[in-house]
């Protein structure tokens, strides 16, 4: 009973902190490591102490699943040098240089158990991320955190193995540490990939949402065990789960189980965040306790943990600086191979569009079969056009996407003010406690070094997370700002293209064609309550869905014109109602996919007379989605718009696929 009463209390706390971060502006995690922490040295209350394996093997690899599922993969990979400096780069000077310095600090430690102890201290916390995307930070900003703190985790607990090793057998070399880190990434990948892929395929035979968002929770474990059984991160494993889900989630699996694994997934992942900061803080009095009744003493804690925070920010520091400038350096040596070859690529992009039209064809290479017929005589049909127009497309939207990565970079180039963010939102957190707890009792001092740990995690999220806003008012860097209106039309122009291609494309007509039910509109209704809802216009300010128009028995279907078409329609032989929903010019229908959808909810409206409306709407939103993510591949447009304009398809597709009131 008592376990369950503070199981309760805890729950209410987490929420209690997140509700009240909005209002105080701080992060939910230093209230409630003050909380905890003040809880914590209440005389009634006992010492608490929470296993480690619990942290590592329970709390961590949901969490960071979470995280990659959410984040952008074409952001993620254009990110992926500075991540890989960040992630392995720096967590190795940091826990060398920090070795360095504790040797000296702290009496009788060994070098090798001190880089056991800098290793628990370079990983950075997650807790920076959302404090930065708070104060909205660029998300470049953001993209080069949420990496870092996906994979830094797994450097950090490698070196940390190693040099408990070396400090106890004596036996690990350079080597030996470099062959295990490659050992523990590559088996990771390969199990994540495999669980990543072999889940969604499950998953897109599941019919109940509530059923898949069960499943998606073992997905982290499923990764990480079997990953760290074969000697690899289980940590990383989750992490390449996640990124395999969220990248080809979208394409696999249905809009209504995505959209409820992800609230449930951010309400386990505000828990299980909120969970290790409380505990964090409730720990902090028995581990006190104890260095206080030792030889070392608190007070000679706080100035090692004073002068260890300092340093992890300043060879933060030394590396961020001049990986800017290799960065700066190298996008402009890509943008000034671009512009000499500007003519060249354009004149490509155009011959693959022709052999896509199949007015061209694919030039032959050195290592093409087809030039060699008498040794490759097995090989001498020759290919059929739908794959050499699949070879030319794949290889056209690998130029399209080195072109957007150039326009990324160019757009929000990471400076010395980004730089500065950067450096300061490495804070330390739960997994620096976690780790520090992992340390074998054999290990000298290993008390006082917890609580080193425990107060460089606390001082930093605390100093670093609350001066953050404050430095991000003064250097300024590149903010997060709305799509501009050419990119909000450039997509919207997508979308309509998508839908215009999917009605033309449409070889069976539904049972009962629109043109049939239109030409019937003088007589026959579809409902008394007409949608509030226009054909012509958006929902709203910024919906980027927009009308297609749905071919007519005598010709294709053509782009929706406004002025022209509003008048043809309100002279056309359609009730009021129907005007909601579609209008006639000529022999075109034009049809608003958001319409229908609200009209199929709404239980006025006779669905039997919506149903082909409704099946040509789903085609619609489809095609439109396929567009959208394959322009999110190739990088055309931000992460913001994309995912707000897939969010409005998702939404109109689970109306739509649901049963009608």
């Amino acid at each position: 009973m008592d376990l369950l009463i503070i199981a309760v209390l805890g729950t209410l706390a987490i929420a209690a902190a997140s509700q009240l971060s909005d209002r105080i502006g701080v992060a939910p995690a230093l209230i409630l490591l003050a909380g905890g922490t003040a809880v914590g040295f209440l005389p009634f209350i006992p010492a608490v102490e929470l296993d480690p394996q619990v942290v590592l093997e329970g709390i961590l690899p949901p969490l960071l699943f979470s995280t990659a599922v959410s984040i952008s993969t074409i952001n993620f990979r254009r990110e992926l040098a500075p991540v890989a400096v960040l992630a392995i780069l720096l967590v190795a000077l940091s826990a060398a240089g920090i070795g360095v310095f504790l040797t000296l600090l702290v009496p009788g430690l060994s070098l090798a158990w001190a880089i056991a102890m800098g290793a628990i201290l370079s990983p950075t916390d997650a807790v920076a991320i959302s404090i930065a995307r708070r104060l909205g930070v660029s998300q470049r900003i953001i993209t080069v955190l949420e990496g870092e703190g996906l994979l830094n985790d797994a450097t950090a607990l490698v070196v940390l193995s190693s040099a408990v090793s070396a400090a106890t057998s004596g036996g690990v070399s350079v080597g030996g540490v470099l062959g295990g880190f490659a050992l523990a990434v590559l088996v990771a990948l390969g199990v994540g990939w495999l669980v990543g892929e072999v889940s969604l395929r499950v998953r897109s035979h599941i019919t109940d949402p509530t059923v898949d968002t069960v499943v998606s929770f073992t997905v982290p474990f499923l990764a990480a065990i079997p990953a760290e059984h074969m000697h690899g991160s289980g940590l990383v494993a989750a992490v390449v789960a996640g990124l395999i889900t969220g990248h080809r989630g979208p394409r696999m699996l249905p809009p209504a189980h995505r959209v409820a694994s992800r609230t449930n997934w951010h309400t386990v992942e505000l828990t299980l965040e909120g969970l290790i900061f409380l505990v964090m803080g409730l720990e902090f009095f028995g581990i006190v306790e104890k260095v206080d009744a030792s030889d070392l003493g608190v007070r000679r804690a706080i100035g090692v943990a004073v002068v260890v925070g300092a340093l992890t920010v300043v060879i933060r520091a030394l590396v961020v600086a001049p990986m800017l400038k290799l960065l700066s350096h190298r996008t402009a040596r890509w943008a000034t191979h671009w512009e000499e070859n500007e003519e060249a690529i354009h004149q490509f992009q155009n011959r693959c569009s022709a052999i896509v039209r199949g007015e061209a064809e694919m030039p032959q290479v050195p290592w093409d079969r087809r030039r060699f017929p008498q040794v490759h005589r097995k090989l001498r049909r020759e290919p059929s056009h739908e794959s050499i127009a699949r070879r030319a497309r794949r290889i056209s939207s690998r130029v399209r996407r080195r072109g957007a990565d150039l326009d990324y970079f160019a757009a929000e180039p990471l400076r010395s003010r980004e730089g500065a963010v950067i450096v300061w939102a490495g804070m330390r957190g739960a997994i620096t406690l976690a780790a520090a707890q992992t340390l074998p009792t054999t290990a000298p001092h290993r008390t006082f070094l917890l609580l080193v740990a425990m107060l460089v995690a606390a001082g930093s999220l605390t100093i670093q997370g609350l001066t953050l806003p404050a430095l991000v008012r003064i250097v300024r860097p590149a903010m997060a700002g709305p799509a501009d209106e050419e990119e909000k039309a450039a997509v919207i122009s997508l979308l309509v293209s998508a839908a215009r291609d999917a009605v033309t494309d449409s070889r069976e007509p539904p049972s009962r064609s629109i043109h049939d039910v239109v030409a019937t509109g003088a007589t026959r209704t579809f409902g008394n309550k007409p949608v509030p809802s226009s054909p012509t216009e958006p929902t709203g300010p910024d919906e980027p869905a927009s009308p297609a128009t749905a071919a007519g028995p005598d010709r294709p279907a053509t782009a929706a014109q406004s002025g022209e078409d509003v008048k043809h329609a309100e002279n056309a032989a359609l009730t009021p109602e129907q005007h909601v929903l579609l209008r006639r010019e000529g022999s075109d229908i034009v049809l608003s996919p958001a319409a229908v959808a609200k009209a199929w909810t709404d239980p006025t409206w006779r669905h039997g007379e919506l149903a082909p409306m409704r099946e040509r709407a789903l085609d619609m939103i489809r095609a439109q989605r396929e567009a959208l993510l394959d322009a999110g591949d190739e990088g055309l447009y931000s992460a913001d718009s994309l995912e707000h304009a897939l969010d409005r398809l998702d939404f109109q597709e689970i109306m739509l696929t649901g049963e009608p009131h």
